[in-house]
């Protein structure tokens, strides 16, 4: 029986991708199969997701014409599962893995195929992830709708040319990890002024959470909401000087440059 999706890389991942199928309804546990090479993860797949088929290689019997595949590897494994891909027949090939072109993608099919690459991020853990899509040079609108349309279970979906994926890469892919420094940095702030840990944590997590929850939900621009909390001669303006004046807002800007610096040096 030929699966409606493979996802090769059964990693954190892949794992919440199909989680995020499944809760979609985008397929069935049967239409759906997960290679992983390592054995111990695939036991554990098996029992994260009763139904699908969890396998170490993809069988040609497995694939026909609308099977469709992700793939969730590391770049450095990238290029040589995707020529097993393209010895199956597959010909549609959604693609998360960082730095890595159409272009050297295509170049290992035998024949024409549609890679599409994605840069999510890691809350499509919890369905709320952001992601970015760019089209190879074999890609139709089709191709991408399909491409969106899995992402889309896990969070949400912008396009973009791929020239564009490594500045994605440098923006919202470490993101996560740029707002948790600010979070641990704040609690510790906290405990720096009497607070206790957990105190500290539970303010600054919840105001973290409130915070995007009003960005998101009233349309309003951050510098709008900036200005709202910011009394002339207050607190805020006092704390807010001082983060400008350790020029807070220049080490985003150069962090951001150098991820996506990072990027396109291991696209080459």
């Amino acid at each position: 029986m030929a699966f409606k999706l493979i996802i090769i890389g059964g990693g954190r991942m892949g794992s919440a991708l199909a989680e995020g199928l499944l809760r979609a309804k985008w397929c069935t546990a049967s239409e759906l199969a997960v290679v992983e090479s390592a054995l111990v993860q695939r036991g554990a797949l098996e029992t994260r997701l009763p139904g699908v088929v969890v396998c170490a290689s993809i069988e040609l019997a497995e694939v026909d014409a609308s099977t469709g595949v992700v793939l969730c590897v590391k770049p450095d494994h990238a290029e040589s599962a995707a020529r097993v891909v393209g010895a199956t027949g597959v010909t549609r090939l959604l693609s998360i893995v960082a730095g890595l072109s159409t272009a050297r993608l295509e170049a290992v099919f035998p024949g024409p195929v549609a890679v599409i690459r994605s840069m999510p991020n890691t809350p499509v853990l919890v369905r709320k992830g952001a992601s970015a899509i760019a089209g190879g040079s074999n890609v139709t609108s089709d191709d991408l709708d399909w491409a969106e349309s899995i992402l889309s279970a896990v969070g949400i979906v912008v396009r973009v040319t791929e020239r564009n994926i490594d500045a994605v890469t440098g923006l919202s892919g470490p993101m996560p990890a740029y707002l948790y420094l600010v979070v641990e940095a704040l609690i510790e702030a906290g405990v720096h002024q009497g607070l206790s840990r957990e105190v500290s944590r539970q303010l600054v997590v919840s105001t973290f959470e409130g915070s995007a929850a009003l960005l998101s939900e009233t349309g309003e621009s951050p510098e709008e909401l900036r200005a709202q909390v910011t009394s002339p001669g207050g607190t805020t303006a006092a704390g807010l000087r001082v983060l400008e004046s350790r020029a807070v807002r220049a080490a985003f800007l150069d962090a951001v440059a150098a991820a996506a610096e990072r990027s396109r040096q291991l696209g080459r």
